[in-house]
């Protein structure tokens, strides 16, 4: 399999793009489970990683700490905003394999927290394609030019394998 160079910065880059797109949709886990911080705290984990650069073995169990916390909660939005965390705080271990898996760690911070707005609003796609909008509002240069070195994502039948293709097609263009 090939592979894509993957720089320390562009893993800060992509994990601080990430962490502010999962603030937007904390307070949806948060609303739910008031009393589970392990959401929060695996952002908090991926900013203090943004501003020190190093991986550590805290930031992959704040992430599976998250991720256990999306099983935990009884609401698909607050189940997404969590995930988002999840992801967010793994973004400074994505392998530098050319491969649709990797891209997809790249871009499931964005694509859950479009997930959980549009799953909390209940209106249909536009909320999550206005999600998707505002994530590519604040994407920087060097997360588009890392997601361009990946295999493209194809077009799935899912809601989420949706938002996962527009976002990719979207930072290609």
């Amino acid at each position: 399999m090939d592979e894509v160079t993957i720089s320390d910065e562009d893993r800060r880059l992509l994990g601080l793009w990430a962490a502010d797109c999962v603030e937007r949709v904390l307070p949806l886990f948060e609303a739910r489970a008031p009393a589970d911080s392990r959401p929060r705290a695996a952002i908090e984990g991926i900013r203090e990683y943004v501003r020190e650069g190093k991986r550590t073995g805290r930031l992959r169990s704040l992430s599976w700490a998250a991720h256990a916390a999306a099983r935990e909660v009884d609401d698909p939005a607050a189940t997404a905003a969590a995930r988002a965390a999840c992801y967010a705080a793994a973004t400074p271990y994505i392998h530098p394999l050319a491969s649709p898996h990797q891209s997809k760690h790249a871009l499931a911070p964005a694509v859950h927290q479009a997930l959980a707005r549009e799953l909390a609003a209940g209106e249909g796609p536009q909320v999550g394609d206005e999600e998707l909008r505002w994530a590519l509002e604040r994407v920087s240069p060097a997360v588009r030019e890392l997601v361009k070195r990946m295999p493209a994502r194809i077009l799935g039948r899912s809601r989420l394998d949706t938002l996962y293709y527009e976002l990719d097609v979207a930072l290609r263009s």
